[in-house]
């Protein structure tokens, strides 16, 4: 609208918050519009004054104010320390006061009083001095819609009946965006007030880098230097190698120096050497941990013990996790147990300066939001539970259920409220505040106002740090193991050379005897592992990504299966697929698939194809430059001489299969993870049917691995006071099940 108005320059300004201030910042220039950003402080709906940032320091100078009264909470009505109505002595912000009769205002050079056009006539009748004075026309809204969704949000939020919501606590419905011309006729008897406005806005200006190649925002150095984290880097790979690869080659030299070339071009060393430090902070403390996705596809990373995949043994593809031509950052996934993930994040946050948790925003569902109107008109439940249901009768129809629907699906994808990403950490070289506001959420640590799409774009990559109970059973069963069998030898859980030989694992494999064990277990898998006879590791890898809904919908895992099982059926593959997927018979698996059909079938460079792929997974935000890089794939094709009919094909099934699909890297961690677990249910099954029990973890309830203990020759026994301890305990071959099992027994009650 601000554009269809002929703006050039436009504040935002959140009511105490700055989460779509970057956003603004880089779509502005798309629309020919300077950004202004800023916060309007309130207290509950108390506006109190706006903050303009006069640069990227004033904007700093606002997070760091606001910070403290969205992280401590006290008992006030909206739950926030209230914040005082005097600015403090900003030095690179501007100050908006709203007018309010009958009250001075001490104003420092960077104050001002901000006049609404319903304050003129006042101030027109008692002739008011206007010398420091500014427009401020509030927009909440840009139509009478958007106004009457804005008091169904807020009797949303008060929980009350729109017939009884308090006007004070709802906008005004003359506070929507007017035409430049029109907005300066209210103020032309006050030229000094219009030219106040313009010298404020001429004289804020914040900036920050969107380009593919703005410098990365990231901790820059490790040590005290980039020679030192060279220096650092190549020590820990040089004592890598003598525990990796004991017989290393020319080969294995050769990968190891073109990832360090390519890391140091980039500029990652430093990402490199911060995950390192994090994975060695783990295995001090006995932590169980699985570095995986694309990051898996790295030597250095697998030399550093950030990833436990020998990516040259599986000939996994480095460029998919960085290249030259890739703008985006790398990103490592690593697994903790559900039990450690939080003392490794309390641990990053203390041993890096600036740490913070990354957002993600929730929005309004379309079907909640029909329950919530329902309540807001005053619906009875039966009424507001037919709404919900897919078929609604005309004759249950009326003019309150109209608008029920009618302003859901308005609603519908709505800002709700801001949440914790499932995972990601960002560790910034400037202080967080440099880029936003953060927000303490039951979690316990400091979280900025924006998801990780924007962090991305401004520079900020994260770390993800994940948590699942795979790990955990692991982890229990070895403690478990040793108090039953304390005679036994150490197990090293990373022998993956030996479970890989290992014939009871086979067996397990080719008859799918893997209830509990980690991602293997479901009657999916279980029926796949059948079918393929897998039983080897680099059968499971492709099995983890071949069960993936991209290609299990495409249906490219019912042709990967016949062709494994009828090599017949191979000469069906496409000539071109099965040249550049000959280990899976010219068949789609892998994310690197992807990449492989767009560089060598279509000629596109390794960041567009990359570009290419995460804009089929959903990753890539801007539908714009996806397109382009779609329009390319046929252009190029077309000029290569290609068969239209055969380039909208492999289009088809990429882009089909291209959603849901793993990594290879990402398959062969989850492969590593699965073998562990396998090993542990062959030898100690007992031990590790009680650890799967105390980590509720699994695709079955608890029944089933209580059972599946039972065939193991465990014998059973219900929560007993005199054997029983809070978790289940396992004496012999006899099973206690732990007083955990009980519904509302508190581990209080067991001191």
């Amino acid at each position: 609208m601000s554009r269809a108005y002929g703006l050039n320059t436009f504040a935002l300004t959140d009511i105490n918050n700055t989460s779509a201030c970057l956003e603004f910042i880089r779509e502005s220039p798309r629309y020919n519009i300077k950004p202004v950003i800023g916060v309007d402080f309130r207290n509950g709906v108390e506006q109190l004054f706006v903050a303009l940032a006069k640069n990227n320091a004033g904007f700093e100078e606002i997070n760091s104010y606001l910070t403290p009264f969205l992280q401590n909470k006290t008992e006030t009505e909206n739950g926030t320390l209230p914040i005082p109505e005097q600015a403090p002595d900003f030095e690179n912000v501007f100050v908006i006061y709203p007018f309010r009769r009958n009250q001075n205002y001490p104003l420092r050079e960077n104050e001002f009083i901000g006049i609404a056009p319903a304050d003129l006539d006042y101030i027109r009748i008692k002739k008011k001095d206007v010398s420091k004075a500014v427009i401020l026309q509030t927009v909440t809204c840009c139509s009478k819609k958007d106004f009457n969704a804005h008091r169904l949000l807020r009797a949303i939020d008060k929980n009350v009946l729109l017939s009884k919501l308090d006007p004070a606590e709802q906008g005004d419905e003359n506070h929507k965006m007017l035409p430049p011309h029109e907005l300066l006729k209210l103020y032309e008897e006050f030229p000094g007030v219009i030219q106040n406005t313009k010298n404020v806005l001429d004289a804020c200006s914040v900036f920050f880098d969107f380009s593919d190649d703005a410098e990365p925002q990231n901790q820059k150095h490790y040590t005290n230097s980039a020679e030192e984290d060279e220096a650092l880097l190549l020590k820990l790979c040089q004592q890598g190698v003598e525990y990796r690869y004991p017989d290393k080659t020319t080969e294995i030299q050769a990968r190891i120096d073109k990832e360090l070339s390519t890391i140091k071009q980039m500029g990652f060393i430093s990402y490199f050497l911060m995950n390192w430090d994090i994975v060695s902070y783990a295995r001090s403390k006995g932590y169980f941990y699985v570095g995986r996705g694309s990051g898996a596809n790295s030597v250095v990373a697998y030399l550093l013990r950030i990833t436990d995949v020998d990516p040259i043994e599986l000939d996994l593809y480095f460029e998919r996790f960085i290249n030259l031509y890739r703008t985006n950052p790398p990103d490592f996934d690593i697994d903790f147990s559900w039990r450690d993930r939080d003392d490794v994040t309390a641990y990053i946050f203390k041993r890096f300066k600036n740490v913070a948790l990354v957002a993600t925003y929730n929005t309004f569902q379309q079907k909640a939001v029909m329950r919530e109107l329902g309540k807001v008109f005053g619906l009875p439940k039966e009424e507001i539970d037919s709404l919900g249901s897919r078929y609604v009768s005309n004759r249950d129809i009326n003019q309150l259920t109209q608008l029920v629907l009618k302003y859901s699906e308005y609603i519908h994808g709505f800002p709700s409220h801001l949440s914790i990403h499932s995972s990601g950490i960002v560790i910034t070289e400037k202080p967080i505040h440099y880029f936003t506001a953060t927000f303490m959420p039951p979690k316990g640590f400091p979280t900025i106002q924006f998801d990780m799409h924007i962090a991305e774009d401004v520079g900020l990559y994260k770390f993800d740090i994940l948590s699942q109970r795979g790990l955990g059973k692991i982890k229990d069963t070895i403690e478990i193991i040793r108090k039953t069998k304390p005679n036994d030898p150490p197990i090293d859980i990373h022998d993956m050379k030996r479970f890989k030989q290992d014939e009871r694992i086979k067996d397990m494999l080719r008859n799918a005897k893997a209830i509990g064990c980690f991602y293997v277990e479901s009657p999916a898998m279980r029926m796949l592992l059948r079918k393929l006879r897998v039983d080897d590791y680099l059968g499971l890898v492709a099995a983890s990504s071949v069960i993936r809904p991209g290609v299990a919908q495409s249906g490219m895992m019912q042709a990967y299966i016949q062709r494994f099982r009828n090599p017949e059926k191979r000469k069906e593959a496409h000539p071109e697929l099965l040249k550049l997927m000959p280990e899976t018979f010219g068949v789609m698996v892998y994310q690197e698939d992807v990449i492989k059909v767009a560089h060598f079938f279509a000629g596109l460079t390794l960041g567009e194809a990359d570009k290419m792929r995460r804009g089929m997974s959903g990753k890539y935000r801007s539908r714009e430059e996806f397109d382009q890089v779609k329009a390319k794939f046929f252009q190029n094709c077309l000029e290569m001489g290609r068969d239209p009919e055969v380039t909208a094909e492999i289009w088809r099934q990429t882009e089909s299969f291209a959603g849901y699909a793993f990594a290879k890297g990402h398959s062969a961690s989850y492969a590593v993870e699965s073998y562990q677990s396998l090993f542990l249910k062959a030898y100690y099954p007992l031990e590790y049917m009680v650890a799967t029990i105390n980590n509720f973890g699994g695709f079955y309830r608890t029944e089933l691995y209580v059972n599946e203990a039972r065939l193991h020759g465990g014998i059973i026994h219900p929560p007993c006071v005199n054997q029983s301890e809070i978790e289940t305990t396992l004496y012999e071959n006899h099973i206690y099940l732990g007083f955990h099992m009980l519904m509302s027994f508190g581990s209080e009650f067991c001191k």
